[in-house]
């Protein structure tokens, strides 16, 4: 049951580098409301509960959450669509695969690439300095956007 941490290979503007996180604190997660990229918490020594995926489920393209049971699934598969928590069932909205380009599309259109926000950062609510915040969606794999959806897992 190990866990591992998702995270944008580019700093960007995070030296900390950014993470798949849930909304919210640890065990005071908000899995009912969109994923987002946030700064990982790895550098305070572990991995948090809200960001630590099971290493093992990656191989079956799952994206699983132990803690809360739950996996990583889009909306949609389109431009545009928000990814969120949900009971696992591996329909096509949770079946992602993270490919040897660093890349992590739907199993079923690799047109689409898990994209973190070209815009600002917006501020979280700790960290010392602050922890930074960006939205996560889908949108169409680019060479272009590249530093904004290639991602590693650790």
């Amino acid at each position: 049951n190990v866990l591992v941490e998702i995270y944008l290979l580019e700093h960007i503007d995070e030296n900390r580098n950014y993470c798949i996180d849930v909304p919210g604190y640890k065990y005071r997660a908000k899995v009912e409301e969109k994923l987002h990229a946030h700064t990982c918490y790895s550098y305070q020594g572990k991995i948090g509960i809200d960001q630590g995926f099971q290493k093992q489920k990656l191989k079956n393209d799952t994206f699983y959450m132990p803690e809360f049971e739950v996996c990583m699934s889009a909306n949609k598969i389109n431009k545009g669509s928000f990814l969120s928590l949900a009971q696992c069932n591996k329909t096509d909205n949770q079946v992602f695969k993270m490919g040897l380009d660093n890349k992590i599309k739907p199993k079923n259109n690799s047109h689409y690439c898990i994209t973190i926000s070209q815009g600002n950062s917006r501020k979280g609510r700790g960290g010392n300095p602050v922890h930074l915040i960006r939205d996560l969606y889908l949108d169409k794999c680019k060479k272009k956007l590249s530093k904004f959806q290639s991602w590693g897992v650790r």
